[in-house]
């Protein structure tokens, strides 16, 4: 996911992607551990689409607060 299809994401569609892509994270841990994970760059791709939304969120929540104080 791009930085700026994240971006476009309204806060409910936010929270909603970070919770797919913890649950993408663990299951693709558990396919680790049994030896079945194909793709060894879906645990690092997954884990900076995470940080994305995250520093997103962050960034509005920040934008927030700078208005009301």
């Amino acid at each position: 996911m791009d930085v700026s299809e994240i971006r476009e994401l309204n806060d409910e569609a936010l929270v909603d992607a970070l919770e797919d892509q913890r649950e993408a994270m663990f299951n693709l841990r558990f396919q680790k551990a049994f030896g079945q994970l194909e793709d060894q760059n879906a645990i690092r791709l997954t884990r900076r689409t995470i940080a994305r939304i995250l520093t997103v969120m962050h960034e509005r929540n920040l934008n927030t607060q700078g208005r009301k104080g």
